[in-house]
């Protein structure tokens, strides 16, 4: 029988081996032509990488945070899958390597066949469980049930996204081969594949970093640039001389930026305070720097806290600095609550540091909000110790998600905090939160990480609603008082890194009040799980993700403990506020 040559099928990421008969072997050569060509998905995709790739997606389907929609969905499984697909190749690669074998028998076209079976199967079944676990959480946070067709439609998501990455990634293997074979003429093969993973590595960071990122980012830049410039019709610029872009004001209204504009235009008017505290009200004070008020960080803050000055601020009961998110957004609930409870005697001075999106801003902006809620805090704490002790205002600081972070910043530590301010309130804060990250690292024994408890409640205190901020039962509660809203279905709080091999603490103790009990953490699963589920963080009701709107008036309330103010005036004013819009 004459002798085949064994070459390798450089499509087959397994390395197959693939019989090829000589010309002259006229018997072979023959029988070669009868057999069934292999199927497409055969010559493309590899068995065992498929085989965990789809196993991946199943798992994508488990439960998590928040509800998702059938495309949020379709993103995480299939890059899940796709995960899944590339850790299956590179474990056949590392077995055949530890065996010295250059190639991998195919798989038979029979365990395709059964692998594809199994796949339908499993997928159907993950659907049933994803829809089991979804309406259980969407009824647990009041959403509405996903229709049936979504289910399905998640289902195909899913399959198209995994595919459309693993396309990508043999794009990227074609392009690693190509080099390996033009590197093989000068070097040996196993120094050729280095070098080649190394080039493409490098030139897909320069392209990103370079170009791609470049235009990307002037692109980004542009799009929020205008939509920060944009103005509203019906939000006109202020007559009164106490808020910025109005009478006398240091700062243009077109240079606050559009949420700056927000900010200053609303708030509750001094009728509104009247009416709700029975007796007389002043109007609040808004002081406001925006991005193009002055020029860099510094001189805006500089700015910011000259209106705080010019306005009066300084000869209020309460001064409030607060640092915004990335486009500059205030939460409105949180503003509003310290002006009701002071019945005005109020002032809030605040910064835009960056236009961009908070998450956009968080990855390319953080260092900008550290140093602008440094200078800012500064520039007014220097203000305030210019007056006479006895004279001067309380000094506290708030602020929500990114705005916690650069709230922080002045501070990075408690005692510092508690030392320098009257009080504190951060909402939603991220896992770079150092003071956060801090008390949460050295809370309490026994206290779970979703709720912790820090030196026994003494300044600082953790809480998802608003009977949390009474533990621990019985402790002493000192001033000043530092609190932390934080909803254990929150991913701005919980999303990190680490949660793509390590197991956190919230995922090892009891769930959360809404989350669902089922949810289990999955190496890679989890993490991309979470990170979708920030794209959907504000898409759910008050109380639940990252919205933090009613339960502020409780946290200011036992923050600050207000002069003539009263539980029940606590539960008048929740229904009152709303948050701002954007973020």
């Amino acid at each position: 029988m004459a002798d085949t040559a064994q070459l390798t099928d450089p499509a087959d990421d397994d390395g197959a081996a693939v019989a090829v008969a000589e010309p002259s072997d006229e018997g072979s050569f023959v029988a070669k032509l009868e057999e069934p060509p292999s199927d497409w998905w055969v010559r493309r995709y590899t068995f065992f990488g498929t085989a965990v790739g789809l196993t991946f997606i199943w798992l994508s389907m488990t439960p998590s945070l928040l509800p998702r929609g059938p495309l949020f969905q379709g993103i995480v499984s299939g890059a899940a899958g796709a995960c899944g697909y590339g850790l299956g190749v590179l474990g056949v690669f590392l077995v055949r390597y530890m065996r010295s074998k250059d190639t991998s028998p195919p798989a038979p076209r029979w365990a395709w066949l059964v692998l594809i079976g199994l796949g339908i199967i499993g997928q159907v079944l993950a659907i049933i469980w994803f829809h089991v676990w979804q309406d259980e959480v969407r009824d647990m946070m009041g959403v509405p049930r996903m229709k049936f067709w979504d289910h399905p439609l998640t289902a195909v998501y899913s399959i198209v996204f995994l595919f459309g990455f693993v396309e990508i990634g043999q794009l990227i293997r074609k392009l690693v081969r190509f080099l390996m074979r033009q590197l093989e003429r000068v070097a040996p093969p196993r120094v050729s594949g280095v070098v080649a993973v190394l080039l493409v590595i490098a030139v897909f960071v320069e392209v990103f970093n370079g170009v791609v990122g470049n235009y990307a980012m002037s692109w980004i830049n542009n799009t929020f640039a205008t939509a920060n410039d944009e103005d509203d019709p019906d939000n006109s610029p202020p007559t009164s001389p106490l808020r910025s872009g109005g009478p006398g004001s240091l700062a243009s209204w077109s240079s606050l930026g559009r949420q700056g504009r927000i900010f200053v235009g609303n708030g509750p008017s001094v009728d509104e305070l009247a009416k709700f505290n029975g007796r007389k009200a002043i109007e609040p004070i808004r002081a406001y720097a925006g991005l193009h008020s002055a020029d860099g960080i510094r001189a805006t803050a500089k700015l910011a806290a000259q209106e705080l000055k010019r306005t009066g601020g300084l000869e209020r009961a309460v001064v409030a600095v607060a640092t915004t998110t990335g486009t500059g957004w205030i939460n409105e609930a949180e503003a509003a609550s310290l002006e009701y409870m002071y019945n005005g005697n109020t002032a809030i001075v605040s910064m835009q540091y960056s236009f961009l999106p908070s998450w956009i801003s968080f990855l390319v902006d953080k260092a900008n909000a550290q140093e602008a809620g440094q200078d800012l805090f500064e520039e007014v704490d220097a203000l305030v110790r210019q007056m006479p002790e006895g004279k001067r205002p309380k000094l506290v600081v708030f602020g929500e998600s990114l705005g916690s972070f650069g709230g922080e910043a002045p501070f990075q530590s408690l005692n510092n905090l508690v030392a320098r301010t009257d009080g504190a309130l951060f909402s939603g804060p991220t896992f770079n939160n150092p003071i956060w990250t801090e008390l949460t690292r050295y809370r309490d024994a026994g206290s779970p990480e979703k709720l912790p408890i820090y030196d026994d409640g003494l300044n600082a205190r953790f809480g998802s609603r608003p009977e949390d901020l009474n533990r621990p039962a019985n402790a002493t509660w000192g001033h000043p008082r530092v609190v932390y809203l934080q909803h254990a279905s929150d991913p701005i709080a919980w999303w990190n890194p680490d949660l793509l091999f390590a197991r956190p603490d919230w995922l090892e103790e009891p769930r959360g009040r809404d989350v669902s009990p089922r949810m289990e953490w999955i190496p890679v699963v989890t993490f991309l799980q979470v990170s979708a589920d920030m794209a959907v963080a504000v898409d759910v009701p008050d109380g639940h993700g990252h919205v933090y709107v009613k339960d502020v008036a409780n946290a200011w309330a036992d923050v600050l403990q207000p002069p003539e103010w009263t539980q029940e005036k606590t539960e008048r004013l929740r229904p009152l506020l709303h948050p701002s819009a954007g973020t």
